[in-house]
């Protein structure tokens, strides 16, 4: 890696939470590797068992990851709604982990109680990895378990949801156990490289943070014969916001944790914005958006910009420019790390693969009894996505007490679920009529 920045040594904010969080260890994981681990006594030594709870293709790849994370764990339970997912995720995981997948015929389980059988079947580790909607539930049921957790983002669809996250966390850290979040940039070596350079002080005070986050379209299924209105619901989650949270929280909720790591995670005073559905008219789009840009101003006057969208035959782009009082940063994450102005550095070290590096520092984590809790954080990060649709769908200047404090719960309760629920979706928002509640 070439480091040209001087360190300037004052303090800020930023620059007290980047030494607080231990997010500008590179290569951490690598401290202890898997093949040392069991010298370090009995703990160490114990075969750690994963339940993966969401068997989509996400949930398939993190059981991946979780599995080729450590020497001695194997996959011992699998919960879905749908038995083809879950099937057809063993039969893939077969061909990569083999002799680590241990989940015998009694340890599959299907249905929206899946995931209450896998936390009981005697795992160590949970994956969470289903639609959104359910990750606050699920993630409340794990650690009143005392399991470790893995945790997709986002982490929640609305702000009760995040509040009950944010509660889990904390029994977690009560209980001395790990969370550890799908925010997967925050683990990339060469981000985590540039963004120690931006909140020690390489491009001074920050001003302003633009983030672009443009793609197409997504999958889409259509409906079966034999298909409940749920079963429906179910596998096109993506496209109703009670489920996904629309595409800003599911998808777009990455840069919006990229801008918020360079504000080092303080949160903005409030938000106005924009959005709506150029593209995805057709009523199989459910009720989600196609675009949002959306405008953040934090306590000192900083400003943070988000746009995004998912239209096909477009341009895409996924960056994060951060304008300081000395220079700049350019940041495409994967490509490109570079900042300019008098303290010009740029990254030239060897990248990563960010989702294993996940899953090497969680069981790396569990091994040392030195927990790792990403939980306020990834929550305060999908609120910033919530916060941003509701800006959008509102048109409204939304504040954060607001933004927090909302009791707009969109789906239903974790235990309302079942495949003759006919849940009424709301209707598409209407910046100007709808309202935060």
């Amino acid at each position: 890696m070439k480091d040209t920045s001087k360190k300037t040594g004052s303090a800020s904010d930023r620059r007290t939470f980047l030494k607080t969080s231990g997010l500008a260890m590179v290569g951490s994981s690598l401290a202890y590797p898997s093949n040392v681990l069991g010298a370090m006594g009995s703990f160490q030594e114990k075969t750690l068992k994963v339940g993966l709870i969401g068997c989509g293709g996400r949930g398939t790849g993190a059981a991946a990851q979780a599995l080729q994370a450590d020497e001695n764990v194997i996959l011992h339970a699998m919960g879905d709604i749908f038995e083809d997912r879950l099937e057809t995720s063993h039969t893939e995981l077969l061909k990569v982990v083999g002799d680590k997948m241990k989940v015998e015929k009694e340890n599959k389980f299907i249905g929206f109680d899946a995931y209450q059988k896998v936390i009981d079947s005697g795992v160590d580790v949970v994956l969470l990895t289903t639609p959104p909607a359910f990750r606050p539930g699920h993630l409340t049921a794990a650690i009143a378990a005392g399991k470790h957790a893995f945790c997709e983002k986002p982490v929640a669809v609305d702000a009760p949801g995040v509040r009950e996250v944010i509660a889990a966390a904390e029994k977690a850290k009560a209980k001395n156990l790990s969370v550890v979040s799908g925010f997967t940039y925050r683990f990339g070596f060469g981000n985590r490289a540039a963004f120690d350079q931006i909140l020690n002080g390489a491009i001074g005070d920050i001003r302003t943070v633009t983030t672009f986050r443009f793609g197409g379209e997504l999958w889409y299924k259509e409906r079966q014969p034999g298909w409940t209105e749920m079963t429906y619901n179910m596998r096109n989650w993506y496209y109703y916001n009670w489920l996904s949270g629309d595409f800003i929280v599911e998808q777009a909720v990455h840069s919006l944790d990229l801008m918020s790591w360079a504000m080092g995670d303080v949160m903005p005073l409030k938000a106005i914005g924009t959005g709506g559905r150029q593209v995805r008219t057709d009523k199989r789009y459910g009720n989600i958006y196609d675009h949002f840009a959306v405008e953040f101003e934090y306590t000192n006057g900083a400003k943070g910009y988000h746009f995004t969208r998912q239209q096909s035959d477009t341009a895409t782009r996924n960056t994060i420019d951060i304008f300081g009082t000395k220079g700049t940063a350019m940041i495409q994450p994967g490509r490109k790390y570079q900042i300019n102005g008098p303290e010009a550095w740029q990254f030239e070290g060897e990248e990563n693969n960010m989702y294993q590096t996940q899953h090497n520092e969680l069981f790396e984590a569990i091994r040392k009894d030195k927990p790792i809790n990403d939980g306020k954080r990834m929550a305060n990060s999908s609120l910033l996505a919530i916060w941003a649709r509701t800006a959008g769908y509102t048109g409204k200047e939304i504040s954060w007490e607001q933004a927090y404090n909302s009791n707009d719960s969109l789906g239903p309760k974790l235990e309302q679920y079942n495949w003759d629920l006919v849940w009424p979706s709301p209707s598409i928002a209407v910046p100007g009529k709808t309202k935060i509640q």
